[in-house]
Order: structure tokens, then C-alpha cells, then sequence
């Protein structure tokens, strides 16, 4: 994830004629194609109104949220119409919370933003005359707040946050982050098992003309996930083969911004995970091992030792897999990230009460993780 902090319209290379398309069927935001008809993430809410955000906090702007730790976390400065620099000022830190400590520490500010910043909400049709800089702005705010709902593990919100940001996108022309939110929502697709539906967004994601290496193996790396879901198993390989390939043709000056998110770190994760959705673990264990074990993480990045926990017991690996979760326990209650903890609480779970002959000591230090995990999040961040 990512955002162009700053950035304004992109005229570059162009995804098609888009004229506000839906992300969701029946979500209301223009004529364009539908992406993922019969996807359902939640009851059906308008995305340009009902962003799910909850009302628990004390939102008064100015004013602030506390975070667990006590810290101050609301944003001065979003009176009435926002200027551009306050705008993009939050936007960073939402940013610098969700890398330092997951989504579901930066829900809270991002709850505190929707209510103070009415544009965030306002039917997209309406801001249709709005400044193509202001519209690129509030565009890059939405997807960020979309990547830190799904990360949260609010999917239904995050996905319908997504559909604002595109819409926003396409009104000013600002296709490199129209493409980041497509990427964002084809691995939330993928996540909530609709591998059919990401595929379409990464094809989108795609556009006609070529695109820079770093961006085109995002797209491979999505699209690998979704095949690998359905069931490919040469296919996800070569995808994940011709990612690798690119990453080595290096950065390009027309990267975008956000195209720093892919590093050597991050690919070789996604060589692991791709690898044990195909349960090759052989392969998959020591890709993630290294991804897991890098230093210098944004905190989402935990999932990759979540990963690592999941192949470790695919492949009966018993002492490593004990060994790595004593390991994480201790810090398992302040992961922020719900797919991570997902990941951790699943594992554990099958661990437990799933097929197959698991050392007792092994159980033991599975009783010992769920008990260490942050419960679920509620239905409503």
C-alpha cells in the first residue's frame, strides 16, 4: 500500500474509458462496467454515504480520538472545506500509522477524517465540478482509508471506501492511484475469497498500454493469488516467475510514487505465500522465513510470519513451528493487523481441532496464541 502523497491528476497512461464504473454491483457510483457482479462483502450500503465507520468515538474535530496507548491521534486543521495541505497532511498520517502499527490502529483517525471531511462521503457525482487536484487529493485519502479498513479487517467498508476512491479517480483523471485501488481491491477480493472478482480488478488495474516493470509485476503478484486460488498450479508460478523478472529490470522514472511498496522484501513474501497456496512448502518455507525475518518492516508485513506459521505446519514442521510461535505470542496482542491475526488465530485453530496427528507440545503452544490474540474486530470499525 501505498499513496502519492501530494500528487496531483494523472494524465499518463490511460486504463480505458471509465466513466465512474462500479467496483460492486448495485453500489450506485455512475455507468461504467460492473467488476465484480454477485461479489457480496457486507449488506448492501451506499458506498458515497455509508462508509460503516461507526460513531463511537469522540469525533469533534479539532478535537481528537485517544488511541490504546493513550496517545492523541485526531487531526487539527479539517474545519469546514479542508485546504489541499491538511488533506494531504492527513494522509500521511494515516499512512505513518497503518506502516508502524497495522490498520486497526489507524481506523480510529481515519473514523475521526470521514466524519470531519464531509467531501469524503459526498455522492462523487456531486464534486463532479470540483478542481481535478482536489478531486486527486480526496481520491488518495479514500484509497488509503480503504487499504487501512482492510487491513482492520473491515472488508465490507474497505471495499466500498475503494469504489469512492475510483470514482474520485476517474472524475479528475488520476489513474495511478484509479490503479492502486484496484490493486488494493483485487488483494481484499482475493482475501475474501473471490478469486474470479480480482482477477477482473488486476486486469483493469492492467489498462492497454505497457506500464512500468515495478507496476506490471504488482499486477502479475495479484494475479498469481487469484489463479492460485482457483486451483492453477503451473500458472501461478510463471506469473510470480515474470514478477521476479521485471523487479530485476529495476525502477523506472516512471514509477509512480507508491511503486515503493514493491521491494526485494515484499516480493520474496509473495513468492512464499503464493508457493504454499500451492503447498509446496519446500519452497514456500524458506521464501517467507526470509521475508519474515528481514529487517526494517512496515508492520503489515507481520503477515509474512503468519505465513511462515501456516507452512511450518503444512509441511509438519513441529519444533520450528513451536519455536516461531513462542516466538510471536508475546507480541501477538499488539499486532494492528486483523489479516494477520486472522491468519495466526486460523492456524491455530486447525492446529487444534483439524486432521492429522499434532505433537501435544505443539497444541499446547497453539492454546498459547489464541489466548495471546487481540480479539476479532467488531462487524463495524
Amino acid at each position: 500500500m501505498g499513496a502519492d502523497i501530494g500528487g496531483g491528476a494523472d494524465a499518463g497512461a490511460g486504463l480505458g474509458p471509465w466513466a465512474g464504473a462500479e467496483l460492486c454491483a448495485g453500489m450506485g457510483l455512475g455507468a461504467g462496467a460492473d467488476l465484480c457482479t454477485d461479489v457480496s462483502l457486507s449488506a448492501g450500503a451506499d458506498p458515497c454515504t455509508d462508509v460503516s465507520l461507526g460513531a463511537s468515538a469522540d469525533l469533534r474535530v479539532g478535537v481528537g480520538v485517544r488511541d490504546r496507548h493513550g496517545g492523541r491521534r485526531g487531526w487539527r486543521g479539517l474545519r469546514g472545506r479542508p485546504s489541499l495541505g491538511a488533506l494531504r497532511a492527513v494522509t500521511r498520517r494515516l499512512v505513518g500509522l497503518d506502516s508502524t502499527g497495522g490498520g486497526a490502529t489507524a481506523v480510529p483517525l481515519a473514523r475521526a477524517v470521514v466524519r470531519a471531511v464531509p467531501e469524503a462521503t459526498a455522492d462523487p457525482a456531486a464534486l463532479a465540478g470540483a478542481e481535478s487536484d482536489r478531486l486527486a487529493v480526496l481520491a488518495e485519502l479514500c484509497e488509503v482509508i480503504g487499504w487501512i479498513l482492510f487491513d482492520a479487517g473491515h472488508h465490507g467498508a474497505a471495499h466500498r471506501m475503494n469504489a469512492r476512491a475510483l470514482a474520485l479517480a476517474e472524475l479528475c483523471g488520476d489513474r495511478w492511484t484509479a490503479r492502486l485501488t484496484l490493486l488494493n481491491d483485487s488483494m481484499l477480493l482475493t482475501h475474501a475469497g473471490h478469486p474470479r472478482a480480482a482477477l477482473a480488478a488486476a486486469a483493469r488495474a492492467r489498462g492497454p498500454r505497457p506500464l512500468p516493470p515495478r507496476v506490471a509485476a504488482l499486477i502479475l503478484i495479484r494475479e498469481a493469488h487469484a489463479t492460485a486460488m482457483l486451483g492453477a498450479r503451473r500458472e501461478p508460478v510463471d506469473l510470480m516467475a515474470r514478477a521476479d523478472s521485471l523487479f530485476l529490470d529495476g525502477g523506472s522514472r516512471h514509477d509512480p510514487a507508491w511503486a515503493w511498496w514493491l521491494d526485494e522484501r515484499e516480493l520474496t513474501g509473495h513468492r512464499g505465500w503464493v508457493a504454499a497456496r500451492l503447498r509446496d512448502f519446500d519452497r514456500a518455507v524458506p521464501l517467507l522465513r526470509r521475508a519474515a525475518t528481514a529487517p526494517g518492516d512496515p508492520s503489515y508485513r507481520h503477515l509474512f510470519s503468519a505465513h511462515l506459521l501456516a507452512a511450518l505446519t503444512g509441511a509438519g514442521a513441529w519444533s520450528d513451528a513451536e519455536r516461531l510461535v513462542v516466538d510471536l505470542a508475546p507480541r501477538a496482542a499488539d499486532l494492528g493487523s486483523a489479516r494477520t491475526t486472522e491468519s495466526l488465530r486460523g492456524t491455530a485453530r486447525r492446529l487444534l481441532h483439524g486432521p492429522g496427528r499434532v505433537p501435544s507440545s505443539v497444541r499446547d503452544a497453539a492454546v498459547f496464541l489464541l489466548e495471546s490474540l487481540a480479539p476479532p474486530p467488531s462487524r463495524r470499525p
